[in-house]
Order: structure tokens, then sequence, then C-alpha cells
């Protein structure tokens, strides 16, 4: 041992004292596992998509170092979730405006949109509908954005900063009109999302996240046996109807993922972060961090 350390020293480079490089490297030489990220992650999305629209009870502090993944015996990833400190536990009835309301978004359904956010006792729907998707909402009718672009025309910069504070303070006012309404297992639902969404992009955004989250969400309301067997039904019918829908979003994400291949840009969850920031500047907000950085 002692003649290789001093080998090592002397000839750093030399092969023939290394280990072979597919015994740490892998089959691809990439290092790891060799797994798939694609198959992590949408073994992660479906883990919490399913805790979410499905089961009611969602782990909420869901950070890499809380994931631990293993190789099977079978060359499969599996997902060891560990830290079950932090839970928050959803009501069926909440549980299935979450669903109705997801599903909405992606369907554009500003009429259940704006009565479930109602029932929440939330105004500025498009607003609080943008901040659930973590994505601009493109269904809506922009007033807000709109007004506010109108009311900073010709302003300073010290004006426009300072008229922006008084409209996001009026904002959240508006977005949380009726605290007593408001479910508070809304915050914590949204931090497991932004979370798994940064997993996301880290990978390289390997999968379409909103379209799984949006077809379970979906798929829920016409899976849940408590519901009358007429309502199942309708919404079984409708769940075939909305997978028709999210054909354009795949369309979508084959397009940045060709994109990200030929190395022109970054992958959907990066598109999203920088529509997120252009959101944010049209309402007055410069971000010094990244949008989805846990």
């Amino acid at each position: 041992m002692a003649a290789a350390r001093r080998e090592l020293r002397a000839r750093p480079y030399n092969e023939k004292i290394k280990p072979a490089r597919q015994g740490w490297k892998g089959a691809r030489g990439r290092g790891g596992l060799g797994l798939s990220t694609t198959e992590v992650m949408t073994t992660m999305v479906d883990l919490f998509s399913a805790q979410i629209f499905k089961w009611g009870v969602v782990h909420c502090d869901p950070h890499p170092g809380n994931i631990f993944i293993r190789r099977l015996p079978s060359g499969r990833a599996e997902l060891v979730l560990i830290d079950h400190g932090l839970y928050v536990y959803m009501s069926p009835t909440f549980r299935r405006q979450y669903s109705a309301f997801w599903k909405a978004l992606m369907t554009f359904d500003n009429g259940t949109i704006a009565r479930v956010t109602s029932e929440w006792g939330i105004r500025g729907a498009d607003f609080f509908a943008s901040a659930t998707l973590l994505r601009p909402y493109e269904g809506g009718d922009n007033s807000l954005r709109d007004s506010i672009r109108k009311d900073l025309e010709g302003k300073t910069p010290a004006e426009r900063h300072y008229a922006m504070q008084q409209l996001m303070k009026q904002s959240l006012r508006d977005m949380l009109a009726d605290e007593d309404k408001w479910p508070k297992e809304l915050v914590f639902i949204g931090r497991n999302m932004r979370i798994v969404q940064g997993n996301n992009q880290y990978l390289g955004s390997p999968v379409n996240r909103v379209k799984m989250m949006g077809e379970w969400a979906s798929r829920s309301l016409f899976q849940d046996k408590n519901l009358p067997v007429t309502q199942r039904m309708t919404n079984a019918w409708r769940h075939l109807l909305f997978k028709a829908v999210m054909f354009g979003t795949d369309v979508a994400f084959y397009f940045f993922k060709l994109r990200q291949w030929l190395g022109l840009g970054g992958g959907m969850e990066d598109e999203m972060e920088r529509r997120m920031r252009g959101v944010a500047q049209d309402y007055g907000i410069e971000l010094q961090h990244d949008v989805f950085e846990g």
C-alpha cells in the first residue's frame, strides 16, 4: 500500500494503479447508480400527487435531504421518503375542491376557478392561479396586470416602487379577503409543490410535472368511492376529455426537451422560471434568487 501511495504521488496519472473505470463509473461512464432520472422523477411526482389528490395526507418537506434513491436488484429505481415530521391532513371536502381547482387550471375553466376560490374566501383568482401552478396562468383576463401597467405609466422609478408596494399589499389583502374561509393547508401544499418543482428542474426537467399533477387531480374525481355513482361516471367521461386536452402540454414539453437536447436552452421548468420572473416584474417585483430554490 505504501508503494502504491508513493507511485501515485510520483505519477498521479498512471492508469495502471487506478481502479477500472467501469467499476466506479458504471456501464455508461457517468457514475452514480446508473438510474433513469425520468423514472426517479415520475415516481416522485406520482407519490406526492397521490398524497395531495387521492389520500389527503401530504409530506410537506420533500427536499433532497429527505429522499433516498436506491437501485433495486432488478435495476429499477426505488424512492425512500424519510423525516415524517411535517405533514398536513386534507379533509375530503377540501381535497375534492383542490382537485377540481387544479383540473380547472389545466382546462382554463374560469367558472370553476372563481367558484372554488370564492368558497375559500379568495379574490384575485388569476393571481392565486399563477401562485398555485408556479407558472403564469394563461386563461384569465389579465385585468389586474393590465391595470397595474396602466397605473405605472409615466412614473419615476421611485414612484413606481412606492406604487407597487401599495398594490402588492392590496393584492395580498384581496387574495386573503376572508381569512376565516382561507384553507391554511394551502401554505404547506404550496411548499411541497415548490420543492418538487425544484427537484425536477435540477434534474433537467425529465418529466412534465404539471400535466402529471393535472391527470392525478382529474383521475381522483372519478375514483373517489365516496361520491355518488352518477357523479363518478360524469367525472370519468370528463377525464377522457381532459386527457385529450392535455395533448397540447405534451407538445410543449417535447419542444423544450428537443431544444434542451440541442443545447439551445433549458428545460420546461427553466422556461417556467423565466416566465415567472417576467410576471413578477409586471407586478413590480425583482426576484434576486431562483424562483424554485427550496
